[in-house]
């Protein structure tokens, strides 16, 4: 079964996305921020990462250039999942290592059609 980590630090987001992954067959797990996520990681790498930009402790962009300069053989997909939608937002994400990019809020179809072009 594929996996997923929610790395949200809004409860509300972190719910919505858990119930459409399950849906589409994801074992799901969650972090409140990027501090939380690299720990995850470390447990147990997952295939996809759903990320929010603005989180305390650690933001998403700490959280995935940490996360691409770690030695993992495992490379997940990443997906910023954020209200940030300039362009500049977006090339500092694919450029520090994102895969794809979802713009808050969103609904399945969205959420599948991102998850898709990365390869689920």
């Amino acid at each position: 079964m594929k996996s997923c980590l929610i790395v949200d630090d809004s409860k509300v987001i972190r719910k919505v996305a858990r119930h459409i992954l399950e849906t589409l067959e994801f074992r799901v797990d969650e972090a409140e921020h990027g501090r939380e996520a690299l720990d995850r990681c470390e447990a147990e790498m997952p295939d996809v990462i759903l990320l929010d930009w603005n989180m305390p402790v650690m933001s998403g962009m700490e959280f995935l250039r940490a996360l691409r300069q770690g030695a993992h053989a495992a490379q997940p997909k990443v997906v910023f999942c954020t209200t940030e939608n300039d362009l500049s937002h977006i090339r500092a994400a694919i450029e520090a290592g994102a895969d794809e990019y979802v713009m808050k809020p969103f609904d399945r179809e969205t959420l599948h059609s991102k998850l898709q072009i990365v390869g689920f």
